[in-house]
């Protein structure tokens, strides 16, 4: 049996199970999909608990550089880089009523992210954009499940160095960006499972989003309330 296939029954031991007992097979299924569900209920629950206040102050923050005209850059590796696509597209899209912010994804430039990666290393394909492109009213926001990657590490470091707000979203206990100083904000989903920690950043970032949007609006309201131009 392959490692894959290995890694499949491991998950998943009741598919590769003698027993023809379809009845069992469909009721183990079900037992497993509530377990995992259960599972991110209660990592989201942990998550909000400990980091919600810092959630909403740090959406304030992302707020007031957007209002100053300042921009997000999003970054990641593998699926997170899948994240950080997702995150630059909430604000650029981010529906009906709603204003449209500026967003960037640092791995959306595959000849760019290949010529960096080849000719210079890899720890560089984030860090060279935001000194190329970022200012100090910008957002840098990195995605790692380990907290581990030097790409990220030296992304943010360039980032502080610039005056961008950083923003880290890491799992396990936060790696090696727990031990940043060049992190503003860092929120961490404390699990060991690749696959919980993945959906409970996706709930975090979509907390940002939405909290950032809620911040701009009230803050508009505000201003129109006093009289000030609105542009």
């Amino acid at each position: 049996m392959s490692g894959d296939a290995g890694s499949v029954e491991s998950l998943y031991p009741f598919l590769y199970a003698d027993a023809t007992d379809i009845d069992a097979v469909l009721a183990e299924v079900r037992r497993s999909t509530a377990a995992k569900a259960e599972e991110i209920i209660e990592l989201r629950r942990t998550v909000l608990d400990r980091d919600g206040e810092r959630l909403l102050a740090c959406a304030g923050e992302m707020a007031g550089r957007f209002a100053a005209g300042g921009r997000l850059f999003a970054f990641g590796n593998g699926g997170s880089s899948t994240d950080a696509q997702q995150l630059v597209t909430l604000f650029l899209n981010p529906g009906p009523g709603a204003r449209p912010l500026p967003a960037y994804g640092l791995t959306n430039d595959d000849a760019v992210l290949t010529a960096l990666a080849n000719d210079i290393g890899v720890e560089v394909v984030f860090a060279r954009p935001i000194a190329a492109f970022a200012g100090q009213r910008d957002i840098a926001v990195g995605l790692s499940t380990s907290g581990n990657s030097a790409n990220l590490l030296r992304a943010f470091d360039e980032a502080s160095r610039r005056g961008l707000l950083t923003v880290g979203i890491a799992g396990y206990d936060g790696g090696k960006m727990a031990e940043l100083d060049s992190l503003d904000y860092l929120f961490v989903a404390p699990s060991d499972s690749v696959h919980r920690i993945q959906e409970a950043q996706t709930t975090m970032y979509h907390a940002l989003w939405e909290l950032t949007l809620g911040q701009l609006q009230t803050e508009v309201a505000t201003l129109c309330a006093w009289g000030s131009p609105v542009s």
